[in-house]
């Protein structure tokens, strides 16, 4: 396996969107993460900060299909998913595919959708296919779900149920620029935004070949034990109701085995463990009502985490 390969892959993509997302190449280097782990990511941000903006870049790059669903109360199931029309000429019905039949698929503001219609993400997410009128219709490969949502507003919304944000592999932000990260946007749409120029610059037939390498980088036991002790720790702390699942651990096994590779390594790191945990663990965390009113968030908790921790080669107690 060539690590050199996937490094410079993930670079080419990082390297062209940075044409149009200024400043955040941790973010968008996490969502390359999540795309070689077959993975869904929630951005969850205030408007205007390049959310929809990294998805498009992102899907230009690899020069994959991509649709952009913009979820509102009225959003139906089959608004997702497809549905059956009858056909007067056959005499048959005929299935015509909804937006999720794409490589990326931008769930604009999921949260303002019912939870009937972001159910309708969850078999979509977890299974890569879709199950209309009896049916089961297989999604593309790869197939990923960049949802977002806004953490200030929340009028006219439905929080989504801990079922599907443990389908997301990851949840990030990109906060606001910084003041000459700022002035360089502003230069940058002078005349036309970036986006409008951006091209394809690789191949989705290699992502799908390097993916399964992943597989092959080296996590030492240290590395694995330090894993499962991160998550037991969410499981059986006193201001937790919820830790983290199995789905949770996996994902931060093979985020981590993904980050290394685009680090240029064939082993992983526990530095790579600690930067992925706050994506991959934060939004898997509810925290217990009376700990909540004490001013207890999940960041504080999952640092105070990260710090007690330790790194050794025996078993877990």
């Amino acid at each position: 396996m060539s690590v050199k390969e996937i490094a410079q892959f993930v670079d080419t993509v990082i390297n062209n969107v940075e044409h149009v997302i200024v400043g955040k190449r941790q973010a968008i280097e996490l969502v390359m993460v999540a795309l070689l782990c077959d993975g869904h990511v929630l951005i969850e941000d205030i408007p205007g900060v390049g959310k929809t903006m990294l998805a498009r870049a992102v899907a230009l790059s690899l020069g994959c299909s991509f649709k952009r669903l913009q979820c509102t109360p009225d959003l139906l199931p089959n608004d997702v998913t497809g549905v059956s029309v009858f056909n007067q000429k056959t005499g048959e019905f005929e299935f015509r595919p909804g937006p999720a039949f794409v490589n990326i698929l931008l769930a604009d503001e999921i949260n303002r959708a019912t939870p009937r219609t972001q159910s309708a993400l969850l078999e979509a997410m977890g299974e890569s296919q879709v199950t209309v009128d009896g049916n089961t219709r297989h999604l593309p490969h790869p197939f990923m779900v960049l949802a977002t949502q806004n953490p200030i507003e929340y009028e006219g919304t439905f929080p989504l149920p801990e079922a599907q944000l443990d389908r997301f592999l990851m949840r990030i932000s990109l906060g606001y620029p910084t003041f000459e990260e700022e002035q360089q946007i502003l230069i940058n749409l002078r005349r036309a935004h970036p986006i409008e120029s951006l091209t394809q610059v690789v191949d989705i037939k290699d992502l799908l070949r390097l993916q399964p390498e992943l597989w092959d980088i080296t996590v030492d036991e240290t590395v694995s034990h330090y894993i499962l002790r991160l998550v037991r720790a969410t499981r059986e702390h006193y201001d937790l109701a919820l830790g983290v699942s199995p789905r949770g651990s996996l994902g931060l096994f093979k985020a981590a085995q993904a980050l290394a590779a685009i680090r240029g390594r064939d082993y992983v790191l526990p530095d790579d463990v600690k930067l992925l945990a706050p994506a991959i663990i934060g939004h898997r965390l509810i925290i217990k009502p009376e700990s909540a009113l004490r001013g207890r968030d999940s960041h504080a908790i999952l640092s105070t985490i990260l710090e007690e921790t330790r790194l050794d080669l025996s078993e877990p107690a």
